[in-house]
Parts: structure tokens; sequence; C-alpha cells
């Protein structure tokens, strides 16, 4: 989590923003926020995160597919995300409502590409408060620098293009694991500029060099790492095996046996909407992770506590505010719900 407060490209990033068009509704702050879903609650120890009376509130709608949420504190805080189809950055302050923050986010190429998901995904702030993106379209992972311009961290792999970096946690040290899936590439797996034959859990230390630490899981998505960084979950976002798993991190920084700690492919094969994507760990530990029809909670010794239903597909979720309010990228919606708990960095 960042150090600073501010966002160091937030003076430059005006320049690169290009109008998308007529911006989605958005509530105000004065606004009477209309409120969808429940929260499910499977375990005790959930009524000391979340509280009973908790809503989940409507913030924006309109958007295509939304991902990435990640909260500044800077200028009395703002949410950004990602809205990849369009790829763009979105800004969302209770004060401003919506307003495009940067486009392109993801794909700075010609406009020929053909997939549908060209935009960045996973956001993250660095020590410095410098935005991090995981774009699609460029198949890599870059800086926002201060000049404006996107900067490389990482794009190959052994002298392969990496497929399309999804999301991203930094841990103490400084170093960047993010996940690897397909969904950036026009044909997915079986697109023809695919150069890497697996896809990968990667670790990028601040000099540039790029470690694999799995390539056990067919469609690695969601990242996070527990208070005291040994543990690393990652969701597997495969229809097929909807699961969860928490690999132990060694003192090297390699990772152990990984052991699935929740399956939801029964929930996605019964129609559920949504696959195990992001996900974000509070103070005390507590995995809060986007899957089938809402946001999974799960217990530091992976219980399954219950589930912030949302009815429909949910693709990531972030802290913000004080660290006690979780915002959900919901489908073509922007939502969020007050816990009893605080989100790392917070």
């Amino acid at each position: 989590m960042p150090r600073t407060l501010g966002l160091a490209a937030a003076a430059v990033a005006a320049a690169l923003v290009v109008s998308a068009g007529p911006h989605p509704r958005t509530a105000r702050a004065d606004d009477k926020k209309a409120t969808i879903g429940s929260v499910d609650r499977k375990d005790p120890r959930l009524d000391a995160l979340i509280p009973k009376d908790a809503a989940i509130e409507v913030l924006a709608g309109g958007f295509k597919w939304t991902e990435g949420p990640v909260w500044v504190k800077a200028d009395g805080g703002h949410l950004l995300f990602s809205d990849i189809p369009n790829n763009r950055v979105v800004r969302w302050s209770a004060k401003d409502g919506v307003k495009d923050f940067l486009k392109p986010s993801g794909y700075t190429g010609q406009p020929s590409f053909t997939g549908d998901e060209p935009g960045s995904n996973g956001l993250a702030l660095d020590k410095d408060g410098n935005l991090i993106l995981c774009q699609h379209g460029d198949r890599r992972v870059a800086r926002l620098g201060k000049d404006g311009k996107f900067q490389t961290l990482a794009d190959k792999y052994m002298g392969k293009r990496l497929n399309s970096p999804n999301d991203l946690v930094m841990d103490k040290n400084g170093d960047w694991l993010f996940t690897d899936p397909p969904y950036g590439l026009p044909g997915q797996v079986k697109d023809p500029a695919k150069e890497l034959d697996f896809q990968g859990v990667y670790r990028l230390k601040p000099d540039g060099k790029l470690t694999l630490l799995t390539k056990e899981m067919t469609r690695p998505n969601g990242i996070g790492l527990s208070p005291d960084g040994k543990t690393l979950y990652v969701a597997n976002s495969d229809p097929d095996l909807a699961i969860w798993k928490a690999f132990p991190v060694k003192d090297d920084g390699t990772l152990g046996a990984g052991k699935v700690i929740h399956d939801a492919t029964a929930e996605v094969k019964a129609g559920k909407p949504g696959l195990p994507d992001g996900l974000k760990v509070d103070q005390k530990g507590n995995l809060f992770a986007t899957g089938p029809d809402g946001v999974f909670v799960f217990a530091p010794d992976g219980a399954y506590l219950g589930k912030i239903v949302i009815g429909d597909k949910n693709a990531n979720c972030g802290w913000g505010d004080d660290g006690s309010v979780l915002y959900i990228c919901a489908n073509d919606k922007l939502v969020r719900i007050k816990t009893s708990t605080k989100g790392l960095g917070f």
C-alpha cells in the first residue's frame, strides 16, 4: 500500500483523458441511494465483519465491465476503476460522481484491436503513489509516469510476451505479484498471438527481475496476500474449476504447495452469475473474494463465513474511505457496503 496519499500522475492524467461519450448515471452524496442484494450469513463470525443492517448501495451504472477498484486518499478521497471494454479508467467520488480519468488505459496501439477487453484490468498504487496498471491490450504491467506516459514494468517472460496481466498485489518488500490469464487476447487461450503455453502467477522485483511462481492454475485471476505476507491467495476463474487457493510463501519468496480453500464450481454449474475473480484482504486476515452471485467472505483459517449477495456477475472489490467501506465492481455497476473491519493499508 502507498506511503503517500496522492497519485503522482494526477496532474498529468487529464492530458490523456478523451471523452467517452455521455457519462453513466451516478449517485450523488445528497441522493437517496438505490440498494440491491443482501447478506447471506453462514457463520456467526460474519456479524463482526458486516453489520446486520448493512445495505449494498448502488453508486453508478451503465458501464460495460468494471474492474480493478483502488482508493486514492488525496483530494478528499476518490475511487479509480477500470471499464475494460471502453479502454479507460474511471474516477468516482461522492462529491463529483463519475468522470473519465484515463483513456486509453490498456491498449495504446491502433484502433484495430478485435478483442472485447482491450483496457486496463487490475489497478494498484505503488509506494510513491503512482498508478500501476495491468494492461490487457498492451499485454504488460505498466506504471503511469509523472510525465503522463506509461512505463513498462513487465511484458515478457523468458523472451516471450505475457498473455494479458490481470490483477496484482504488492508485498512488504515492494515486489509485485501478478496473475496472467488469457482474457485480454482476442482469441483467449487459442489466440494465435499467444506465446506462452500456460497461465502464470509471477513475482516482479523492483529491479525488473521476473520470476514464475506457479503455472498450475488454469485461469489465475484475483490475487492477495495475508497481513503477514506469508500466504498468497489466488482465484481461479475457470467454470470447470471455480476455486480459490492459498499458497504458503517461503522465506525466499517462492511458493509452497497450494491448497483449495473453497470450491464454487457447483454454484457456477447451477447458473449463478460470475466466477472467482478479484479479491482483497482485511487487517485481520479475512478474505473478501468476488465470485458467483456476490462477494464470498472467508476467515483466515479458510472457513466460509457467508456472502455479500449482489445477484449479478462481480469482477473485483477494494477498500475505500477510512478503510471500512468495500467498493464492488459488479458487472456494469459500482456498488459499496459498509463493514465493521478495515482493509490493509488503512
